[in-house]
């Protein structure tokens, strides 16, 4: 069973992703802002994070980067949600090394694409 960091400040945002993703067998933990989801990214381990961008403590394109910088999860993939939906904000979001960038409102088979396509 794969484990899933969801990174994002919305309570409602939250139980979408969780809904979504109750029809998997992965194990989900959460963080409501980016200083708690890195440090539970560090405590423990993930084999994918799903990061809002806009976050209070640190935005996701901060996490993100940091995250990929650390050699302990760096080779973690990388889903950044998010309503910004500007060519410059997916290139940022990508520079720092998400690997998939998704804007909201997206679909439960937009999300389930994107974590099948890491975790099968």
């Amino acid at each position: 069973m794969a484990r899933i960091l969801i990174a994002d400040d919305s309570d409602t945002d939250v139980a979408y992703l969780q809904e979504i993703l109750k029809s998997t067998p992965h194990e989900i933990a959460t963080a409501r802002d980016g200083l708690e989801a890195e440090k539970l990214a560090t405590s423990s381990a993930f084999d994918l994070f799903i990061l809002d961008v806009i976050m209070p403590g640190k935005n996701g394109f901060q996490v993100c980067r940091s995250l990929k910088k650390n050699p302990q999860t760096s080779g973690v993939p990388i889903i950044l949600t998010t309503s910004k939906s500007a060519d410059s904000d997916k290139f940022w979001g990508q520079k720092q090394g998400a690997n998939v960038y998704i804007t909201k409102p997206y679909t439960p088979d937009q999300l389930l694409d994107a974590v099948k396509r890491f975790l099968g």
